[in-house]
């Protein structure tokens, strides 16, 4: 008996142990990803002449001033911090919501109906992320000035209704979390099939959506090589192409105007995080009909 208790306690120890070595590794990680956002809005609050002394861990109080001068000085740019947010948001939130269902459309169509291509479609869709945008790119370019949208917003909202890596996570969360026996349930008692869809299959995805949604907004809020292939008229200037801007000879010297600039690009990513992290959480438990 006694020997038994001391196997058990020993178990134990090694349970607590491993747990508390996981704890700290995820608490280390965190501090590594949150450390340089901390850093950078610290340099947000301090004249330039402190950022340039080193890092710095206390907040200052010019962040204020920081701003008025960016504020004063955007006219250089072209348009306005306001503006460029504006025009990024323009792209980004359509985008997203593009991006997001016509990839989930199409994988749940890959995955709840027979058809002779659809192996062939599967794999050219996964083809097509081993292409980089660098390759088409000029390609992509010359047809839109064809057809007349170059200079606009459209190349950079339509296009994203191709996401291949949207769609392959979104096909293998549809293989785990959505029974085929709701599907056929529901086409049984007469549901449409965009009604079965959207009111009984998207619900049940709304986890891995939320998840996709984050990556896209984040890929097309900080996307700044395609934009500045497109646009070339200053006063439709997106936020990162604003901010690239900030680094000409006029603001380079003063890096609280520039990380003024870094910290309102990042502020609508962590407003979209925190919006939709609760979607995410509570997908863990969330799944179709257990057997």
């Amino acid at each position: 008996m006694a020997k038994n208790t001391n196997t058990e306690e020993s178990y134990s120890a090694q349970i607590r142990a491993k747990k508390i070595f996981r704890s700290v590794i995820c608490i280390l990680l965190c501090f590594m990803s949150m450390f340089p956002f901390y850093i950078m809005i610290i340099n947000a609050t301090l004249p330039s002449a402190d950022i340039q002394k080193g890092i710095h861990l206390i907040p200052g109080t010019s962040f204020i001033k920081n701003f008025q001068n960016l504020m004063k000085k955007a006219d250089g740019v072209g348009t306005s911090v306001w503006s460029a947010m504006f025009h990024s948001a323009l792209i980004a939130v359509p985008a997203t919501i593009l991006n997001i269902y016509i990839s989930t459309l199409t994988a749940y169509a890959i995955s709840t109906y027979q058809f002779k291509l659809k192996n062939a479609a599967h794999s050219f869709i996964m083809a097509i992320m081993m292409i980089p945008a660098q390759v088409s790119i000029i390609g992509f370019m010359q047809f839109m000035m064809k057809i007349h949208l170059y200079d606009t917003y459209w190349p950079l909202i339509i296009p994203a209704c191709a996401a291949p890596t949207t769609y392959y996570f979104m096909k293998q969360y549809i293989s785990q979390a959505l029974s085929l026996e709701i599907i056929e349930a529901a086409r049984i008692d007469g549901s449409a099939e965009f009604a079965t869809f959207n009111k009984i299959a998207l619900p049940l995805m709304k986890p891995a959506m939320s998840t996709q949604a984050i990556f896209a907004f984040i890929g097309s809020w900080n996307n700044l090589y395609t934009p500045s292939m497109i646009l070339f008229d200053t006063h439709k200037k997106t936020l990162p192409m604003f901010i690239m801007s900030l680094r000409s000879e006029q603001f380079r010297a003063d890096y609280g105007i520039i990380y003024v600039g870094l910290f309102l690009t990042i502020l609508p990513i962590f407003v979209v995080y925190f919006a939709l992290s609760k979607y995410i959480i509570a997908g863990v438990a969330l799944g179709g009909v257990k057997e």
